[in-house]
């Protein structure tokens, strides 16, 4: 698996986050930054665009992060993160810039993702997808960390 995701994680503690449930992930995740793009808004989503097609490979799975995405329970997501992974094609998550992904990479993705229709920063959405993974994966293991329902 694979997450790219343009910017770079500078901040020690939101770095500290990630690595705590990236080293729990099994099968690994690969993260892949890019740097942000330059010039206008639009230039700048088809740079960041062209960057993201080019680290996921060419048969890849494609799941984009957009507001416009599905907003799946953590059980429902657990459940598609299996089904992506048993078609045998490299599963890759792709988080956009300020500006938001460019249309070709939308066109391109299998699922698009959302956390909901509130704004998040790019880097929170970065630890709460990996959080999400890592939480897909006790999930489908049977493992204690979710705990489903309310009281």
């Amino acid at each position: 698996m694979k997450l790219v995701a343009v910017g770079r994680m500078k901040d020690k503690a939101e770095v500290a986050l990630v690595e705590r449930y990236l080293k729990r992930l099994r099968p690994r995740l690969d993260i892949v930054e890019l740097p942000d793009g330059r010039g206008s808004p639009d230039e700048i989503k088809r740079r960041e665009g062209q960057a993201i097609m080019a680290a996921c490979p060419p048969q890849a799975f494609i799941v984009v992060l957009d507001e416009a995405g599905k907003s799946w329970s953590s059980v429902e997501f657990s459940n598609a993160i299996a089904d992506w992974s048993a078609l045998g094609r490299p599963l890759c998550f792709v988080i956009g810039g300020a500006e938001g992904l460019d249309a070709a990479v939308v066109a391109r993705s299998d699922a698009a993702l959302s956390f909901g229709s509130l704004t998040w920063p790019h880097m929170l959405v970065r630890i709460m997808l990996v959080e999400q993974i890592y939480r897909a994966q006790a999930i489908a293991a049977g493992h204690p960390y979710h705990r489903a329902g309310r009281p």
